[in-house]
């Protein structure tokens, strides 16, 4: 039997124990779930019986009106910053200057304009580039880096290193999920959205992606692209209105 003092040494000796801890596990969404690379690995091979045989005859088409290579390779910025190689069909000449282009987005991203695209007066583009930008079909090879995991079918779309570095700390955030294809952007009205209506879209698309918004955005993007066309037709249109041919009259003098 135990005497009251070891009872009570004992006892304190318990009470000073400190507590052993262990270390808090929060498990957090992945930026990058099964379902999501499922989805795209599974669509992209269900769709490339289709798409190989159009990107041939568009690369046949480029090589044709524009000499030059058919692909255009160009550094990226993925998931968590990370760069990348993002493939696209060259739809400008070649050595075509960037410059130009650096300060429309510098002026989109410092200002509350609509973030429209120079195709409509941009001279760098080869015969029939601007249609195949406006369908997108300059982004099909694209395809290849989805397979590769360097993209998804659905995400912001990727930005250049130049583009990042003059993101602010939260427009940054469009960078914590893959960067996509088609995105919530592109079905939202993109050419009619500002940067920042555009950074608020995607960071939406970064808290709440699911396979139910994957799919919804997938099956929006055709139709998006259709209206675009649509919009860019009828403005042509109305500018030919708006500017028509002003032939010089011809005096009268007396004979």
């Amino acid at each position: 039997m135990l005497k009251p003092n070891e009872a009570t040494s004992i006892s304190l000796d318990y009470a000073v124990r400190p507590e052993r801890t262990e270390p808090v596990i929060i498990a957090l969404p992945s930026p990058n779930p099964t379902w999501k690379r499922a989805l795209d690995v599974g669509l992209v091979l269900v769709a490339l019986p289709f798409m190989i045989p159009l990107g041939i005859l568009i690369a046949l088409y480029i090589k044709w009106v524009s000499p030059g290579p058919a692909f255009f390779r160009q550094q990226r910025v993925g998931l968590f910053g990370k760069k990348f190689m993002c493939l696209k069909f060259r739809t400008m000449k070649v050595n075509a200057d960037t410059s130009v282009h650096q300060a429309h987005l510098k002026s989109l991203i410092t200002s509350n304009s609509p973030t429209n695209k120079l195709d409509q007066k941009d001279a760098r583009l080869i015969p029939g580039g601007r249609i195949l930008r406006a369908l997108g079909l300059d982004e099909l090879p694209q395809l290849i880096n989805i397979l590769r995991g360097d993209m998804s079918l659905v995400g912001p779309r990727p930005c250049t290193p130049y583009e990042f570095d003059l993101f602010l700390p939260h427009h940054k955030r469009r960078c914590e999920a893959p960067p996509g294809l088609t995105g919530l952007w592109q079905v939202s009205g993109k050419n009619r959205t500002t940067f920042e209506e555009q950074i608020n879209l995607d960071l939406y698309y970064v808290d709440h992606k699911s396979i139910w918004l994957d799919l919804k955005i997938i099956a929006m993007t055709v139709p998006a692209i259709l209206a675009l066309v649509w919009e860019l037709k009828v403005r042509r249109s109305q500018k030919a209105i708006e500017l028509p041919e002003k032939a010089p009259k011809a005096s009268l003098g007396n004979s």
